[in-house]
């Protein structure tokens, strides 16, 4: 289903269930269950389904979860494009993910029935909703049946409405790094509701240092170099730059233009002589991928070539990546990779990523970050002019600076 597709079900058939299911707690309690109940938390189940960025965000949260209820009791929801990093992370065991299909209405409607079937026999007690105001996500919480349910509610914030289905409700803090949201959200379970109408409080938990680090296998990283010199017709020069021009049609207005990347890998070139430059991106960003590669002399495309594993070991091997806010950002946080990320649209200040091997550009225009979690990530800017604000020339000089330090 397309992103419109999503967010008109959400906004509009999504506010009537969350009204319905209201009425029935307030009337039956959470499925025959006390609100509230009581003990410890025994098995818990996140609702992470979109996002495989910001899903590195959210491991520490996942750690705390597994450090109170145990690994083995730990399940995740997600849709199955988005599945591949929790395979990657390892942190529950792989029957323990959750996958609603997301290629069309009928089979995720199916799959959809199939995961909340799954969900209710695994007896789920408490049930952690880590998507920003989507009303679909706080209605899988209800319905998994839960007795605590943590998740964001509106009270009076111009939110969107998602009735009142959680027992541990937090206000959105926009000023707080979402790593350190996801962790609250478990934080939250230590505190009991003073009143059903409040937000909990307490104190935020503190950033951490790296992620755990993705070390590739021997057959990995032999698969990565082969892939290259089958498309390069040679080995790999010195030094390695990854280049990430594109992102998923999901929020497109955080593309730095296109031409800006191939000016900027043309000057790489110019500079690095044995420079190798690879092009990356996903399988529906081939097309204009090989276009970018084609307009650089010598870089090659790896676009909808690689497993998430082994765009991982290509990290592990390459000495910095230049992209866009998007996933591979993050990914490249679990491996020692230089990175430089353009912001625009987005904020840093809530999605920079962990570990300290990332060096953030973003313009600071007047009108950025223009997406929130307020407006559906739908910006009313179709230009991107704060990213146009970053200039080839900016990015080369960092660049510079970083390829000429020891690597």
């Amino acid at each position: 289903m397309s992103p419109e597709t999503v967010r008109w079900l959400d906004k509009n058939a999504g506010q009537a269930i969350c009204f319905i299911l209201t009425m029935h707690r307030r009337l039956f309690g959470a499925f025959g269950k006390g609100l509230d109940a009581a003990g410890a938390c025994r098995r818990m189940l996140f609702i992470k389904l979109t996002e495989q960025g910001s899903t590195i965000l959210a491991w520490r949260a996942f750690k705390k979860a597994a450090d109170i209820v145990g690994r083995d009791n730990l399940f995740i929801l997600v849709f199955d494009e988005n599945r591949p990093i929790l395979d990657v992370l390892d942190v529950v065991p792989s029957s323990n993910i959750i996958a609603v299909a997301s290629s069309g209405p009928f089979s995720f409607f199916r799959s959809l029935v199939k995961a909340i079937s799954r969900i209710r026999r695994e007896k789920i007690d408490v049930c952690v909703d880590m998507e920003f105001f989507s009303r679909a996500s706080a209605i899988l919480s209800y319905a998994a049946g839960a007795v605590r349910r943590v998740g964001l509610h509106a009270f009076h914030d111009e939110g969107p409405y998602r009735g009142d289905l959680f027992t541990h409700k937090l206000i959105y803090d926009p000023h707080i790094h979402t790593e350190v949201f996801f962790s609250s959200l478990v934080e939250a379970l230590g505190h009991s509701p003073a009143r059903a109408d409040a937000p909990l409080i307490f104190r935020a938990p503190q950033r951490e240092g790296r992620l755990p680090e993705f070390s590739p296998t021997h057959e990995e990283r032999k698969s990565v170099a082969g892939k290259i010199k089958g498309s390069a017709g040679q080995g790999c020069g010195k030094p390695l730059v990854i280049l990430n021009p594109n992102i998923g049609d999901i929020i497109p207005i955080r593309k730095w233009p296109e031409e800006n990347f191939i000016k900027l890998g043309n000057m790489i070139r110019g500079k690095f002589k044995e420079a190798a430059i690879i092009i990356t991106g996903t399988a529906k960003e081939k097309g204009r991928a090989s276009f970018v590669a084609s307009s650089i002399p010598g870089a090659v495309s790896l676009a909808g070539e690689t497993s998430l594993r082994e765009l991982l070991a290509l990290f592990c091997i390459a000495d910095l990546l230049v992209t866009n806010d998007s996933g591979p950002a993050h990914f490249a946080a679990l491996t020692p990779l230089k990175t430089i990320v353009l912001f625009g649209p987005e904020t840093p200040a809530l999605y920079s990523p962990a570990g300290g091997n990332s060096e953030i550009i973003y313009a600071g225009l007047v009108c950025s970050p223009c997406i929130n979690v307020y407006n559906y990530k739908k910006s009313p800017c179709d230009n991107a002019v704060c990213l146009k604000n970053i200039t080839s020339e900016d990015i080369f000089d960092k660049v510079k600076k970083i390829l000429k330090k020891p690597i």
